[in-house]
């Protein structure tokens, strides 16, 4: 089996934001995180998500996804993406990502498992650590689908 163990950060809600993901497989273990200007803690924890299911180059083993994210692991079990889906996402906030996820969902198939943030279990620390570090760095990363929303929305504020 693999496990991703995921979570996301962002410095102001939006502001600069980040995300950690830990994979492991059998006695295997990577670790991705990646940083933005400008984003929100929501977009990082789905970002978490997907940047560890398009880290997986073998297909057909069972994924159990670890996550402190009810947005993002309700959303999933309780089926919430499947009608955003038939509705195409119609004023759905970070569409752009759901629909990269549903496109890796369909592909893995993996199992989502809620687990209590900051509260002390090594994966979901560790991936809050890269979040937060991730945050922090100097070569931020663009969040284009978010930035280009936010200033089409600014437009008419």
């Amino acid at each position: 089996m693999i496990r991703i163990y995921t979570d996301g950060a962002a410095q102001g809600n939006p502001g600069p934001g980040g995300y950690g993901t830990i994979l492991k497989f059998g006695s295997h273990t990577k670790e991705l995180s990646e940083g933005y200007r400008l984003t929100t803690n929501n977009r990082m924890e789905l970002m978490a998500v997907i940047a560890g299911l398009e880290a997986i180059t073998k297909h057909g083993i069972p994924i159990t996804i670890y996550s402190d994210s009810k947005y993002v692991v309700e959303a999933v079990k309780q089926g919430w993406v499947w009608g955003w889906e038939k509705k195409d996402f119609k004023k759905k906030a970070n569409a752009d990502l759901w629909k990269h996820y549903i496109g890796l969902h369909k592909k893995l198939r993996p199992e989502f498992v809620w687990i209590k943030g900051h509260a002390g279990h090594p994966e979901n620390e560790r991936c809050d650590q890269l979040a937060v570090a991730a945050a922090q760095d100097f070569n931020l990363s663009t969040d284009e689908e978010y930035e280009k929303s936010k200033e089409k929305n600014d437009l008419f504020d």
